[in-house]
């Protein structure tokens, strides 16, 4: 039967990208993880893999289109001579489907991108959001804007474009909550030292540890593994731990997938490949992509308290702050669709204790 494969979201930042090269055609055999594609979005080009073993049969996208995330890019089948359906089945931008909103056309998502607007805050005149919807919004919004002081329009960044992203999901979709922790960080700190020493790092773990255990607790419990998809809950197959790392001005979001399934040292060596990625610049497509929950920490600012903007699609993502006297903190923002506090503040009180670590 024949299968698809969707345009990567190669970051949360992006709703669309640009195809600048076809590796392969109708007819030519692929192999799983066989790179198929290159696209290319602001800041960098990315490889795109295919996800299974089987034969091309067509190519549904063209050289230099710019093409949504989640549409068709190429059909596989078992045999080189099966029909592709008549109907391609598109899948719906995320941003759309979790709300139940139309979706934009191209062109009006890079409207509502341009002008920092989310698909939820423009109403729709037909099964699709056109661009004379956006502009229709757009008009009526500037005649009932509030007077400001004179200025000057700058255009944002690709990083700027990408936060703006995330926190109007935070906004229009997700019920975010937030609770806090104070811990006794010097058992994590011993733990920590004592495992830097048996394994030989040359850095301390730490930070590692705590996602680790943190991806082990998400595989335990399914409800911290989830997200909310129109009226029901999606269950994510495999926990993939989002880890925030900064590399100059540029805030990564770095996925170590099915993080549940890895041994400690594993995990710790997959986690340092990323991060010495996102400091040259250089993460792969699979690096940023597919977080179901995430970890991030300001530990090295000395803050006492640190509330992350909740990634798009994940329920959980956990902030560790500076210690102070031997203290740390450990808060979490959740989606109150899917967790209660209680909840969330069992997961911190398990992560609070360190476990022997294998």
């Amino acid at each position: 039967m024949p299968t698809l494969l969707y345009t990567p979201r190669v970051n949360n930042r992006d709703y669309s990208v640009r195809l600048v090269k076809v590796l392969v055609k109708p007819g030519d055999a692929v192999r799983a993880g066989q790179l198929v594609a290159e696209v290319e979005t602001d800041k960098a080009n990315f490889t795109v893999e295919s996800d299974r073993d089987g034969f091309v049969l067509s190519v549904d996208k063209s050289l230099n289109d710019t093409i949504d995330v989640g549409s068709v890019l190429l059909w596989l089948g078992a045999t080189a001579d099966e029909a592709v359906p008549a109907a391609a089945v598109a899948v719906a931008a995320p941003a759309a489907a979790a709300k139940g909103t139309a979706e934009p056309t191209l062109k009006a998502a890079q409207l509502l991108a341009k002008h920092g607007l989310s698909a939820s805050e423009v109403p729709a005149s037909g099964e699709r959001l056109s661009v004379g919807d956006v502009e229709a919004f757009l008009a009526g919004r500037a005649t009932s804007a509030p007077s400001i002081a004179p200025g000057t329009a700058q255009p944002l960044t690709p990083e700027e474009r990408g936060m703006l992203r995330t926190v109007l999901w935070q906004r229009d979709e997700a019920v975010p909550g937030y609770v806090e922790l104070a811990f006794d960080a010097s058992a994590w700190d011993r733990a920590a030292g004592d495992y830097q020493r048996r394994e030989k790092l040359m850095l301390n773990p730490l930070l590692a540890l705590l996602a680790h255990r943190l991806a082990r607790l998400a595989g335990a419990h399914s409800r911290v593994n989830s997200t909310i998809v129109g009226d029901s809950r999606h269950v994510y197959r495999t926990v993939n731990l989002g880890f925030t790392i900064q590399s100059d001005t540029t805030l990564y979001l770095g996925v170590v997938h099915d993080a549940a399934s890895l041994g400690c040292r594993e995990f710790i060596d997959q986690l340092g490949r990323i991060q010495r990625g996102a400091l040259a610049h250089t993460l792969r497509a699979a690096d940023l992509t597919g977080a179901t929950i995430s970890f991030s920490s300001m530990a090295r600012w000395n803050v006492t308290r640190h509330v992350p903007v909740l990634p798009p699609f994940t329920s959980l993502i956990v902030a560790h702050a500076g210690t102070r006297d031997g203290t740390g903190t450990l808060g979490a923002t959740y989606d109150h669709r899917v967790l209660t506090g209680f909840d969330a503040l069992s997961v911190l009180q398990a992560l609070a204790q360190p476990e022997e670590i294998a």
